[in-house]
């Protein structure tokens, strides 16, 4: 049982990434959702074998650090230089606006959450990078199952009525405020630079020609993962995981400014198939037996951070005379994640801005765990 139980969790996403290329309204879901809800479904069903915790912790252990190596080598940090000046200074204020409106909303809600920092630098991290950033967040802090489930289930929720707004009236609204997108020739697209940059997709990582890399790529982030353990060691107990996640973070980083690292392909995918094991894993690990009201107010919380940052963002973004396209594709990238990008784009006819879109949010990825893990320690 112990086998099948780790074959499941190893191979199960699979099936989840097939029936989301099959099936449109699962696409639409989100291969990450439906990890969650067929683990919460295992999970809560009563059908896992005994001892099939120390197998959980085991697989949550392991993913997590493994996948930010991969996750950060396809990172081009010279793509800073060319965004627009606005478009980086968007996503400075939706930075400080997160931080901002997260910290107002420890202050109201912190008493009432029974891992209120924790939560903090977890929507910090969320809001910032995404799932991946709030995977490692969880293990740096050691944040609860139920916790972290919950959390992501309320952004989950909360971002999809984000994504509604904006894809409907959002940029109607946006304009009453803010100038209109004027152009700028330096955020031009082309057709092969998005299919360069089409993060989603899987097709091809069986080819010889790209698994060959690949397997060298997770080589080297294994070893990459070795010396953050290593380094964690010699540090207090308390604090081994959150060095050994900030050490990972920091050499995947450093890892990305070799080309011959940077240029294997599917790196990123890759990373994303360990995100999809750890959800499917951690959410079978809940157990919602254990809720109770403050899970009331940590909605409050997530809701709280979702539309605050969105309505400080906007009002920073009107004196600083930032364009609504550029505002509504860094909210997009920051709150919602880079996959999200090219969907607004779409939906407020602006492909020009989908490229700014998706350096901003993988950028986010980059700094989500540093922010997230520092705000954490200083509210504690």
């Amino acid at each position: 049982m112990t086998i099948v139980l780790v074959l499941f969790y190893v191979f199960f996403p699979a099936v989840i990434l097939y029936l989301s290329y099959k099936f449109e309204f699962i696409n639409k879901i989100g291969a990450v959702v439906v990890a969650y809800i067929f683990g919460l479904i295992l999970g809560n069903s009563g059908i896992l074998p005994e001892g099939s915790a120390k197998i959980q912790d085991l697989v949550a252990t392991v993913a997590v650090p493994l996948s930010l190596p991969l996750l950060l080598f396809s990172m081009q940090i010279n793509k800073v230089k060319s965004l627009a000046g606005k478009a980086l200074l968007s996503m400075f204020i939706s930075i400080v606006s997160l931080i901002l409106i997260v910290y107002v909303g420890f202050i109201f809600f912190g008493d009432k959450l029974p891992e209120s920092y924790k939560t903090a630098g977890l929507l910090i991290g969320v809001y910032t990078g995404g799932t991946p950033n709030l995977a490692s967040i969880k293990t740096a802090l050691d944040i609860s199952n139920e916790t972290y489930i919950l959390t992501h289930t309320y952004d989950t929720i909360l971002s999809v009525i984000l994504i509604a707004f904006f894809i409907t009236i959002g940029q109607k609204v946006y304009n009453l405020f803010l100038p209109k997108f004027s152009g700028n020739s330096n955020v031009k697209v082309k057709t092969k630079q998005l299919e360069a940059e089409d993060i989603n997709s899987y097709e091809g990582i069986f080819n010889k020609k790209v698994m060959i890399p690949l397997l060298g790529a997770i080589g080297l982030a294994i070893l990459i993962l070795g010396v953050g353990a290593g380094l964690s060691e010699v540090v207090p107990k308390d604090y081994s995981m959150l060095t050994a996640i900030l050490v990972i973070t920091t050499l995947g980083l450093g890892a990305s400014t070799i080309k011959k690292v940077n240029k294997i392909p599917k790196t990123f995918q890759a990373g994303m198939y360990l995100i999809l094991i750890f959800s499917l894993d951690v959410a079978s690990m809940a157990d919602f037996k254990s809720i109770d009201m403050s899970s009331l107010y940590l909605f409050f919380y997530v809701a709280f951070a979702v539309f605050g940052t969105m309505l400080l963002h906007v009002t920073i973004s009107y004196f600083f005379k930032i364009d609504t396209d550029t505002t509504i594709i860094t909210s997009t990238a920051m709150v919602c994640s880079p996959p999200f990008v090219p969907v607004v784009a779409a939906a407020i006819n602006n492909k020009d801005i989908i490229l700014p879109g998706l350096t901003v949010g993988v950028l986010g990825y980059a700094v989500g765990n540093y922010l997230g893990i520092s705000l954490a320690l200083f509210l504690q």
